[in-house]
């Protein structure tokens, strides 16, 4: 099984590495034995702090790798085995309670020669939750990492050419129906690649039969269809069927399904401190009784309004109280 690999950015953090270390653009190394100084005190639980935007405080990565591409040229990979970020009390971890833990991994830098357009580009910075990974192990995690832009296209082909997205069903097992659906439609696009004609637009360049996208070869699909044996038999026509007269009120209606959590998590201490003095509600307290009226209430159980108008005795009629 593949560890999650995820890039670390200014903007973006990956799952399993706390936004601490994508804001400051750092990471630590862990000491190989924990030992107590002879003045004494707590053993130090990280090593030297590795910053991103400064090459002399790296240390000798563990892994270096060198790989040739057809598309980026060459490839280098560098690789800091034990790293771990520096947590804060902030997004997943606000709710934590106790000492934040020290989650270990692998930092790697990749850095390509060239990008399309881009004669100078940065450094990509990755974290995966595996340790001890080899030369293999770490040119699978970044070659995984660029193939998740393929996924993201066929997504999009997905919603905005077969229509994922367009029927709107109630019944969670008919949404599955429809999604495997999908997948057998886009399953005979990818077989029928070089049986399809490039019926390319005027903007397009031409492709070779065996690169035509799934979009191009839905577009000469209806031709091949001709041709394709047909085992089941031509559809009957028939009418609509009559439905609920118009004017009738619906008896049954669908049961509704919660799309789960919508509410936004608060990110920091304050905007969740915030959100609580916000939704206070008022504390009923035992108070001694003082006037009549307040020896009445202590009768019915004692409670009363700490934040009740009126002061203490003075004969107003009105049960006292000290405000919060």
């Amino acid at each position: 099984m593949t560890s999650p690999v995820s890039p670390m950015s200014s903007r973006t953090c990956p799952s399993s590495c706390p936004a601490g270390c994508a804001r400051t653009g750092s990471c630590s190394a862990t000491p190989g034995r924990r030992h107590s100084t002879p003045r004494g005190g707590q053993p130090p639980k990280r090593g030297g702090v590795l910053t991103f935007a400064k090459p002399e405080s790296w240390h000798t990565p563990e892994t270096v790798t060198t790989t040739d591409t057809t598309r980026y040229s060459t490839a280098e990979a560098l690789a800091w085995d034990r790293m771990h970020p520096r947590l804060t009390a902030r997004g997943s971890w606000l709710d934590h309670c106790g000492e934040l833990p020290l989650i270990h991994g692998t930092l790697i830098r990749l850095k390509v020669e060239h990008l399309p357009g881009d004669r100078d580009p940065k450094p990509v910075w990755l974290w995966s939750s595996r340790t001890d990974s080899d030369a293999a192990h770490l040119d699978r995690l970044w070659k995984a990492l660029l193939r998740r832009f393929d996924l993201e296209h066929t997504f999009r082909l997905f919603k905005q050419t077969l229509g994922w997205t367009i029927p709107k069903v109630r019944d969670p097992a008919t949404a599955d129906l429809w999604t495997w659906l999908i997948i057998a439609a886009h399953t005979q696009l990818r077989l029928a690649r070089p049986l399809a004609a490039d019926l390319r637009r005027p903007l397009e360049k031409p492709t070779p039969p065996d690169r035509l996208t799934p979009a191009r070869v839905r577009r000469g699909f209806r031709h091949l269809r001709v041709k394709a044996a047909r085992p089941a038999g031509a559809p009957r026509p028939s009418r609509r069927g009559p439905g609920r007269p118009a004017g009738s009120k619906n008896r049954r209606p669908a049961q509704r399904h919660e799309p789960g959590k919508t509410e936004n998590r608060a990110e920091t201490l304050t905007e969740r401190s915030a959100g609580r003095s916000a939704h206070r509600v008022p504390v009923l307290v035992p108070v001694p009784p003082r006037d009549p009226l307040t020896a009445v209430m202590a009768s019915d159980g004692g409670l009363a309004l700490l934040s009740a108008p009126g002061g203490a005795g003075g004969g107003s009629g009105r049960a006292g109280g000290r405000a919060l």
